[in-house]
């Protein structure tokens, strides 16, 4: 009952409806009605209603190539004619085309009525059989015999590549680590079918193929476990008689797997398996979060390893006279898991601060250097001059003069601007004549070409790239990827005759441009 009473009073007290309703007085501005309007709509409400909109893209391509169904991890093309190029993607095949299209006979500036159709390439082989992502892939070199194949399920797979109908059969196989990280061909004279590769689980393994042997195709040469962490790169010195390679855990080793150093009584004071042996332990080469790339000297005095923060050293190297070695003319056959090496991990070799190389500096740290910010993605020696290209994660490219003690000759701060440098390469349709010339290609889905001799060389694109880029030698620069985070970029490429350049892309084409 006293429930009621109060609840009673609280309606006596509540305002009437007129008492809650605001005076006009009271209004400090009164609104006329005006009719309801659409809203407008901003860019992302109109592409969610599915409107559509016009993108305009720039592709300076002569042809492409567009099976791949996922992104080309690598690409490479035949030693004898470099218009063979194949491809491996992670659709876990690999593909075989002929980039042989005819150049236009004029620029398209010269044209009255310039075409924009392109050829679509047709594939001479397609290749399957890894069950994960095909992230390598090269030919043997000398005649180009075989064309191999490694991926992310450990395999490696060789197939013939001299057969009349140029349907590349699988000649062997073999899969004896997790992941295959990179395959390097054997340039040696005496050894035409040798590769190494590197695996995630840091061993080095070095092949044979002997199709003539009935019972092994592929034939187990060496292999290393000094590693302690992935290997990431791998080079073969010019003469193919020492290979080098790095890895995560920051070592370097320089290894001697035809044994033309040991019969030049080069050996190593710790361990039989490498000739050269620096590791993260000595301070003096250190370098944290490891090592990324590779590349020899023409000469093949010394090597570059590129790795985090944008850290750089050069390592003299082994020089070894031909006369002195005696597998020249007794090449090795392999000798299958016997020849599997073991061994304790290896000590740093004794180094000190150089200018240059010279016999007597074999495992001398010759340079330190850092200029850019992010790790060193990859790194070309010229072959006729004395320059070092090396392209960083920050979008930079530096050209060293390794004959004046590595001295900085140029610093291209926005080669692919801000994106990740992926390759770069010198050389061009004439190697001699065009040595001064340095490709590049990037995640911003631009390949570029540079004269590292100075300023800009005249021509039709060096005014694509801008000022700034001119003026640090922009020569031309080709465009038709996706790229700049738009799920592309350019992942590799290769330079062909011609004048031409074939591309891998991160959006699954491969272009031609010239």
């Amino acid at each position: 009952m006293e429930d009621l009473i109060h609840n009673d009073q609280d309606a006596d007290n509540a305002p009437s409806d007129d008492e809650a309703l605001l005076d006009p007085s009271d209004a400090a501005e009164i609104v006329p009605d005006d009719p309801d309007h659409p809203m407008d709509l901003d860019d992302e409400d109109e592409q969610a209603d599915g409107a559509e909109q016009e993108i305009q893209l720039q592709n300076d391509s002569l042809a492409y190539f567009d099976l791949h169904s996922d992104s080309i991890f690598c690409i490479a093309n035949h030693p004898v004619d470099p218009t063979i190029i194949a491809t491996g993607g992670g659709d876990d095949t690999t593909y075989v085309f002929s980039a042989d299209v005819p150049s236009p006979l004029l620029p398209p500036s010269y044209e009255s009525n310039p075409s924009t159709t392109r050829s679509s390439l047709q594939p001479i082989a397609k290749l399957q059989g890894h069950t994960d992502s095909v992230n390598a892939v090269t030919y043997t070199l000398g005649k180009g015999n075989y064309l191999l194949t490694g991926g992310l399920d450990g395999q490696v797979r060789v197939h013939s590549a001299t057969t009349s109908t140029q349907k590349y059969p699988l000649l062997a196989s073999a899969q004896e680590v997790p992941e295959i990280n990179f395959l390097a061909p054997c340039p040696h004279l005496s050894y035409p079918d040798t590769f190494a590769l590197g695996a995630n689980d840091g061993s080095v393994w070095i092949y044979t193929i002997d199709s003539q042997d009935k019972e092994t195709h592929l034939q187990v040469v060496q292999a290393y476990y000094l590693h302690t962490e992935s290997c990431t790169a791998g080079a073969w010195t010019p003469d193919g008689k020492l290979l080098i390679t790095v890895s995560e855990d920051g070592s370097f080793y320089v290894w001697d797997p035809f044994g033309e150093a040991a019969a030049a009584g080069i050996t190593s004071s710790s361990s039989g398996q490498a000739v050269v042996g620096l590791t993260a332990a000595d301070q003096r080469f250190a370098i944290e979060d490891g090592l990324f790339s590779v590349a020899v000297s023409p000469t093949g005095a010394f090597a570059a390893v590129g790795g985090a923060h944008g850290m750089i050293r050069t390592v003299g190297l082994p020089r070894l006279n031909t006369s002195s070695s005696t597998s020249a003319t007794q090449p090795l056959k392999g000798g299958g898991a016997k020849n599997k090496s073991g061994g304790k991990k290896q000590t740093s070799t004794p180094v000190v601060e150089a200018a240059g190389s010279t016999g007597s500096q074999t495992g001398q740290i010759l340079a330190s250097l850092q200029i850019q910010s992010e790790s060193i993605e990859t790194l070309a020696f010229s072959p006729h001059h004395s320059l070092l290209a090396v392209g960083s994660v920050d979008g930079s490219i530096v050209i060293f003069d390794s004959a004046h003690r590595f001295a900085v000759r140029r610093h291209i701060k926005e080669a692919h601007e801000g994106f990740a440098v992926v390759k770069v390469a010198f050389g061009g349709p004439n190697d001699e004549k065009e040595a001064w010339f340095l490709t590049s290609c990037g995640m911003d889905g631009v390949v570029r070409r540079w004269d590292c001799r100075g300023g800009a060389v005249a021509g039709a694109g060096a005014a694509a790239g801008g000022g700034r880029q001119a003026q640090q030698g922009l020569v031309k620069e080709w465009r038709g990827h996706r790229g700049e985070g738009e799920g592309g970029g350019v992942l590799g490429f290769v330079l062909t005759d011609g004048g031409k350049v074939v591309t891998a892309g991160d959006d699954g084409v491969s272009l031609v441009f010239r």
